[in-house]
């Protein structure tokens, strides 16, 4: 295999702002601490780099007593020091991607970014792919990108807007036109922002609050996704015409943004349906305020006068209307007669704050973003009347666009809930009111039997005069609230909810009947406006799917309510608990062999299926790059679309930055048009089936290796609680929502996230990679052929390779010296050294059969560019590594002597807070 090594003329400018930073945290350095904290710090850096450079036992134990003996003020600062030179760094390494994006683009042309919208539409030509198929290629790929409602996001706000700005003054260095005094100036502010930054507190003083979660969220669509998807249509469309002249195009809406911010209350009892109308109206407010702001540009702009362009006869008749029915305030009427269109858009501002204000008169608001939209149409018809196109394209195009994807709600918000909730209160709700006293007690046919029966029946289930109790009555508010927030904020601000542990058909009628309750569900004419979606997470709920989806889909009144909505139905499968439960070779095996399954079952009754996948951010949580996600779907799944979640440390590393959000964005835009394609000329290969036996093999193997460690070796948990920082992770502030489902310390009770996150930081990435050589050893035995044949299933196959190379980044981020400090932390000696020796065995195993699989020398030299930043990091992060452990130690002993120190968990904190920088990884 042909090595790939890093072009260092393209690394230079990182490098070199890499230096810059490095330098003015250094100056920082010394003007808060003096001299010797910086001394300090880069003696320790030094020893580390030393140590990767060449591992000697003796410098291990001079660095660790030099860990061990630093004064407690001074370690304090060392632990900031570092974390936050991994901060300057992400910022150097995000504004090198956008530079590179810049550089391609100066190049007018004579050279393609690859993954770029032009080099597929390009491809497209290349394959004689006619206009009329890439029109219905787009009228068919849709794509959401759903930000989650448990964001593992480390980081302050208050530091990322630091982060942002020190961000736009590197870019701005990067200007050629600059002169010296200018460029001096930015230098200065630069050492300003560094010294915030260091004077800032990292951590927060208490846990979000949903809400916090909610203005953390549409922080995003504030800064950057309001400008940059529409961008992303409108460089589409450039292309479109580019490449194919002989077509009028407007790209249907195909890419959008959704969210379960504030809807979300699958184990986070601070969702209540108050916080979901809340946050309905929080987004709502942030659409009429962008729209506000545009509409008042827009009047800057369009100051043509009828003095010299005649404008048409509906726009001056529009005018009149709005006249009669909308009153303007003095001070915000545009008098210049002879400027109609800024007469118009003052009215149409004062629309904008009547729906803010939900003012009952109909013709004074916009009662539909449909409106809104005629009225930009009547301005862009207008301006095109008097060849004034360039306007009509530079201004009013854009915000058509913009209203089309984000309406007056901003995203679509999913609600999801676990089936238990829905059980509980069906059962209170039948008992109450005679129909059937213990409906839990009921087998899953005689629930089925029972649902089926009162949904055919039109009548109300439930009255005003019955009580139940809290829990349930929140349930009923949740669907109240969705039927309420449909007619208030249109019929798309809520269209999916999501069924956690779905195990059966009845948790889709139970959410069937309760939303029948509220006139979610009728049986004339309009059928389901909110569609239950099963979410299948664990290894035995994705065997079952098929069978579930089957039974479902029989159920003549539940098919009526699919085929009122375009027969379409969404699916949801959970990359988090599949891998928690059965590891990472079989999480992704199973996953997709249920995808298969479940699509071809849904055929037969003439459904599409969207599949929505819950992927995080981390490796162990299903975590790839958006564009390699969307080209990883099985053959034949994207016939309904795909929904894929966006979580934690994601949110800001891709879109805090306009440049990162377009081209993340740009990217995943032309791997959905490109997997388009592929289905519709049925060029998706066909999984072969000897391949499928094979990985089918290895994955059971995988499985049994990471379920004996896992689930049956009795000292797994307390290797996991004493060798991790699991229990110190729920001190540290960063989600509304509890790290276990229940207020339990059973393993199965554990959240994914804090599973993985703790994991990550000690060094392990354990969920990522374990058990991965066993099955790959199971079927190769030392035989050249089988190996050979994993050969050709890594050059040919995108599944495996796919697969294979997630495990390469898993294996590139771990590292076992680190990790073994940590099992250092165990008390019982021999569950440390038997676990550890499991993992260092199958650690090296693994690694062995990956090299010989990809014919490589070194693991990631695939990918020599993330190969390098690792190598880079590795000396930096080692240290607070190395300082994490001694400082757990320290406080969990303080601890079992019923004592504790504010001080040493503020440490420990900001240790995790500096790893999970330095990795850029939470969970």
């Amino acid at each position: 295999m042909v090595e790939t090594t890093v072009d260092t003329n393209k690394t230079d400018p990182l490098r070199r702002d890499v230096r810059f930073l490095g330098n003015i945290l250094g100056e920082v350095l010394v003007h808060q601490g003096g001299k010797e904290l910086l001394d300090v710090v880069e003696e320790i850096r030094e020893m580390s780099k030393s140590l990767r450079a060449n591992f000697v036992q003796e410098l291990l134990e001079n660095f660790k007593t030099k860990i061990e003996t630093l004064e407690t003020d001074k370690r304090h600062n060392v632990i900031r020091a570092f974390a936050i030179y991994f901060h300057l760094v992400n910022i150097a390494e995000q504004n090198h991607r956008v530079r590179r994006k810049r550089e391609y683009e100066r190049s007018t042309g004579d050279i393609i970014q690859p993954g770029s919208i032009e080099s597929i539409i390009i491809e497209f030509k290349e394959c004689n792919v006619s206009s009329n198929d890439v029109m219905e290629i787009l009228s068919g790929a849709t794509l959401e990108l759903v930000m989650t409602a448990h964001p593992t996001e480390a980081t302050r706000r208050a530091v990322l807007d630091i982060h942002h700005r020190i961000a736009e003054e590197m870019m701005e260095l990067d200007n050629p036109t600059l002169t010296y005094k200018e460029r001096e100036l930015l230098k200065d502010k630069l050492r300003n922002e560094v010294l915030t930054l260091w004077q800032t507190d990292e951590l927060r003083d208490r846990k979000p609050t949903v809400i916090d979660e909610v203005r953390n969220g549409l922080y995003y669509f504030d800064e950057t996704l309001f400008d940059v998807l529409p961008n992303v249509y409108q460089e589409l469309e450039y292309c479109l015409k580019k490449y194919y002249p002989e077509q009028d195009w407007h790209v249907p809406t195909f890419l959008r943004f959704g969210s379960w911010i504030g809807g979300d209350r699958d184990g986070n009892p601070s969702v209540t349906a108050d916080t979901t109308w809340q946050t309905l109206k929080m987004q709502r407010a942030l659409a009429l305020k962008k729209y506000r702001q545009i509409l008042k540009d827009l009047k800057d702009h369009l100051s043509f006068s009828t003095s010299i362009v005649k404008v048409s006869d509906e726009l001056l008749t529009s005018i009149e209307e709005d006249r009669i029915n909308v009153e303007v305030p003095i001070a915000d009427q545009w008098r210049n007669i002879k400027e109609p269109y800024r007469i118009k858009l003052s009215y149409m501002l004062q629309k904008i704050n009547n729906t803010e204000a939900s003012v009952s008169n109909e013709k004074e608001k916009y009662n539909s973003p449909e409106d809104f939209i005629n009225d930009l149409k009547l301005i862009d018809c207008s301006l095109r009347g008097h060849f004034a196109d360039y306007a009509a394209d530079k201004y009013v195009k854009k915000v058509i666009r913009q209203v089309e994807l984000f309406g007056f709600h901003v995203a679509a918000l999913d609600i999801r809930q676990h089936s238990k909730e829905h059980e509980l209160a069906i059962a209170e709700i039948l008992s109450k009111t005679g129909i059937e006293e213990n409906y839990s007690a009921l087998n899953e046919d005689g629930k089925i039997h029972l649902l089926t029966e009162l949904l055919n029946d039109p009548r109300p289930l439930t009255t005003v005069n019955l009580s139940y109790s809290e829990s349930t009555k929140e349930c009923l508010d949740v669907f109240k609230t969705i039927y309420n927030a449909q007619n208030e904020f249109g019929q798309d601000c809520i269209k999916s909810y999501l069924i956690s542990m779905t195990q059966g058909v009845s948790d889709l009628l139970e959410v069937t009947i309760l939303a029948k309750e509220y006139g979610l569900h009728r049986l004339e004419p309009n059928g389901l406006s909110i569609q239950p979606v099963p979410l299948f997470e664990t290894i035995d709920d994705l065997h079952a799917a098929p069978q579930i989806i089957d039974q479902l889909f029989n159920i003549p009144i539940y098919r009526k309510s699919i085929k009122e909505a375009h027969d379409l139905q969404e699916i949801m499968l959970g990359y988090s608990d599949s891998n928690k439960d059965g590891g990472a070779i079989t999480a992704n095996w199973e996953l997709r062999i249920a995808m298969r399954d479940i699509t071809e079952t849904a055929s037969k009754y003439g459904v599409k299926l969207k599949f929505f996948h819950g992927r995080g951010g981390a490796l162990g949580r299903g975590g790839m790059p958006l564009n390699r996600s969307i080209l990883a779907q099985p053959p034949g799944t994207l016939g309904g679309g795909i929904k894929i979640t966006e979580q934690g440390e994601v949110l800001s590393s891709r879109y805090s930055l306009k440049g990162i959000a377009y081209r993340s964005l740009e990217q995943a835009t032309s791997s959905l048009i490109k997997a388009g394609l592929l289905s519709e000329r049925k060029q998706e290969l066909k999984d072969d089936p000897n391949w499928e036996e094979i990985v089918q093999g290895i994955s059971e193997s995988a499985l049994k290796k990471y379920q004996d460690l896992i689930f049956r070796d009795p000292g797994f948990v307390t290797f996991f609680k004493e060798s991790t920082p699991l229990t110190e992770f729920g001190e540290l502030n960063i989600g509304s929502r509890p790290s276990k489902r229940k207020n339990s310390d059973k393993f199965e009770d554990l959240r994914a996230i804090p599973w993985v996150f703790s994991w990550t930081q000690s060094r392990y990435l354990l969920p990522a990679w374990y058990a991965a050589g066993t099955g790959l050893q199971s079927y190769i035995q030392g035989k050249e052929e089988n190996l050979k044949t994993l050969q050709n299933m890594y050059e040919n196959w995108s599944f495996f390779r796919s697969m294979i190379d997630n495990l390469q980044m898993a294996l590139a981020k771990s590292d076992l010296l680190i990790a073994k400090q940590y099992s250092n932390m165990i008390k019982d000696s021999t569950i440390q050294d038997r676990i550890f020796k499991s993992i260092e065995d199958e650690y090296i195993l693994t690694s062995k059969l990956i090299l010989d699989i990809t014919k490589q020398k070194e693991i990631l030299d695939n990918v020599p560019v993330i190969q390098e930043s690792i190598r880079l990091r590795n000396p930096y992060v080692d240290p607070l590594s190395y300082l994490q452990v001694e400082l757990l130690s320290e406080l969990r002993t303080l601890r079992e002597e019923d004592d504790d120190n504010a001080d040493l968990l503020r440490e420990v904190l900001l240790t995790i807070n500096g790893i999970a920088a330095g990795l850029r990884n939470t969970g």
